[in-house]
């Protein structure tokens, strides 16, 4: 067995770590004396905010988070809701949230208990074996200590969701939380003073119970949220090539040449998965050639991308055509005034390759400023630019496209059609000026349609934050959408609501059978962070109950040393198969927004990885391989 502490976080500031990420759910690992944190000590179980009729959001936090074991396997969670920064929350005075999970990385919120009228400081609970049914226990901010025997429709007999609030219970009455006779002494594992101790080495910890889980729940979870690191290659022992008596010496060189050229190497990692690596084989010893066994050596390819690898480039995104890469991004040095694109021949390349101008805010009537994340998009065969812009005021910004002409050259400007604005499927328009915006428009094939998700924001009459739309796009006319919108997600997570209600910058990457849509949310500061929506192949993605939402960021400040604010991200596949994402961060907390790029892993569950360093990704021990080659 091992132990897992829950724990909140005192806040550090609003830079570093604000109250909306401070009172989450978070969890480590015991490791010898002390607690090893998870997922880069950030939280990862948020309390969904409430809504209002007309849509807008109320922040939420959790203190006093509690695990228990469930009857029939998982796991639930109790924790007092208070609103964003700490404050009482009226709306949960004298109740309890409630979630369940089977493995304690994916939770389901269940809604409010109803415990009592007064507001609960503290709770705890357990499943009752005796009686068979949940033992709960709850400190009033009177004093006074209650314990309550609850059903198993609390939770669900299997864990399913039942109507929490009107559970009633079975027996309660009041306790005294020093008598260790009782059935609250029963529960408590560990003082807060022992948890103290034993999490001393974790920043802002703030304990609230350990509880023993298994040791392949506590695998899973160091597989999910510690990340991945290198611990090993693999390549064949041998490749056995029989060269024809009639090539000379070049023609032999080649055909050893091909013959290792698919030759890679594994890179394995310590939670079971694994990535091909390409390997640079050394054929400068000329004996290679003459027949007999011979040993090769070769170096694995790592491709270095220093962040930054172009300052003041926010949104940057990469594309693949023609045997080209083609880089672009918002352009925050001159306010946003310009596009500039980059050519070259290999990823790498990019990153000193010659910017050249691709679209300006004085070309086009309607287009004067604000060209927000450029994305490049292939549609039935043809390349495209979705982008943002505005004819002058911020609140008139919206989606626009450009088409690339048949056999134009990306980086030529005078190839791109004009921009054209988006519009409803009816003509319309997408948004009404001076009242909603839209921006960070991505378009992706999936199971035979063309889909867009974008963000959109309503300012009048009262500013709802900025929420993720989807719709069919008609791909003979990309400017225009094929069904009418449907809200995708809102920002409903403390991390996503931080500092500003928005949720942005959406990208597809499909992966086997699941789409994954990883998407920014919080504010363009260290707050930014990115998060992802989910669905399985076969089901409807304009039905927004298919879609998971991942209840935590998979990147944030925390993640990769040095970079703040990490999010807006894009993909793009090189020739042989790996992913890249490119994203912005920011170099120290005031630094500007700025562009890096880095390999995708992938976990064994097959969702992305997007904080896996050069150094985690292949340790410089591991470069040099050696490989028996038999020539026949």
């Amino acid at each position: 067995m091992s132990r897992l502490l829950c724990y909140t976080r005192e806040p550090i500031d609003n830079v570093l770590y604000d109250p909306k990420l401070a009172y989450s759910m978070h969890l480590a690992l015991q490791e010898g004396e002390f607690f090893r944190p998870l997922n880069h000590n950030g939280g990862v179980l948020f309390a969904l905010a409430t809504e209002n009729q007309d849509g807008s959001l109320n922040p939420m936090s959790l203190l006093h988070p509690w695990i228990f074991p469930l009857r029939d396997g998982g796991y639930g969670v109790a924790a007092v809701r208070v609103c964003a920064e700490g404050e009482d929350d009226e709306s949960s005075r004298g109740c309890i949230l409630l979630w369940t999970t089977q493995d304690l990385v994916t939770y389901r919120e269940l809604g409010l208990l109803k415990l009592g009228e007064q507001y609960v400081d503290w709770v705890k609970a357990r499943y009752d074996e005796k009686h068979n049914c949940y033992l709960v226990c709850w400190g009033e901010r009177t004093g006074i200590c209650y314990q309550a025997l609850y059903p198993l429709n609390m939770l669900g007999e299997k864990g399913e969701a039942q109507t929490v609030g009107d559970c009633e219970p079975l027996l309660t009455c009041v306790i005294d939380p020093e008598n260790k006779g009782n059935m609250l002494g029963e529960i408590r594992h560990a003082s807060p003073e022992a948890l103290g101790r034993e999490a001393a080495n974790i920043e802002g910890a703030v304990p609230c119970c350990a509880v023993e889980i298994g040791e392949q729940e506590a695998w899973y979870l160091r597989c999910k949220l510690l990340t991945p690191v290198n611990v090993g290659v693999e390549v064949p022992e041998e490749v056995k090539l029989t060269l024809g008596e009639d090539l000379d010496e070049t023609q032999r060189r080649q055909q050893v040449l091909q013959a290792l050229r698919g030759q890679n190497a594994v890179a394995r990692y310590n939670d079971g998965t694994f990535c091909s690596k390409k390997i640079v084989w050394n054929l400068e010893n000329g004996d290679l050639l003459q027949k007999g066994t011979h040993v090769v050596e070769g170096r694995i390819y790592r491709p270095q991308f220093h962040f930054p690898v172009a300052y003041n480039r926010a949104d940057p995104c990469v594309t693949r055509w023609n045997g080209k890469y083609y880089f672009i991004a918002t352009n925050d040095a001159d306010n946003n005034h310009t596009l500039y694109i980059r050519e070259a021949d290999t990823l790498e390349g990019l990153t000193e390759a010659q910017e050249i101008l691709l679209l300006d805010s004085s070309t086009y009537e309607g287009i004067g400023g604000l060209l927000w994340a450029p994305e490049f998009h292939e549609v039935e065969g043809r390349l495209y630019i979705f982008h943002a812009a505005t004819p002058g005021p911020f609140y008139e910004e919206e989606s626009h496209v450009m088409a690339l002409r048949e056999g134009g050259n990306p980086a030529c400007r005078e190839d791109w059609s004009a921009p054209r604005k988006i519009v409803k499927m009816d003509g319309s328009e997408l948004c009404h000026a001076g009242e909603t915006i839209s921006l960070d428009m991505t378009c992706f094939l999936w199971e035979g349609e063309y889909y867009v998700i974008w963000s959109q924001r309503q300012f009048l009459p009262k500013d709802l934050g900025a929420w993720l739309y989807i719709a069919k796009l008609d791909p003979r006319e990309p400017w225009r959408l094929a069904t009418e919108p449907v809200i995708l997600s809102k920002p409903d997570y403390g991390w996503a609501n931080n500092h500003t209600f928005v949720e942005e910058g959406p990208f597809a990457l499909p992966v086997g059978d699941k789409l994954y849509v990883t998407f920014s949310a919080a504010a363009v500061d260290t707050s930014y962070v990115v998060s992802y929506l989910v669905i399985e192949r076969g089901k409807d993605l304009m039905d927004k109950g298919n879609w998971r939402k991942n209840n935590y960021p998979i990147l944030t400040s925390r993640s990769v040393e040095g970079e703040y604010g990490t999010g807006h991200n894009a993909y793009v596949t090189d020739e042989d198969g790996n992913i890249w994402n490119t994203y912005h961060a920011r170099p120290g907390t005031d630094g500007v927004r700025s562009s890096g790029i880095r390999r995708v892993h992938f976990d064994l569950d097959g969702a992305p990885v997007l904080d896996m360093t050069e150094e985690k990704d292949l340790r410089e021990a591991y470069r040099q391989v050696k490989m028996k080659l038999v020539i026949q």
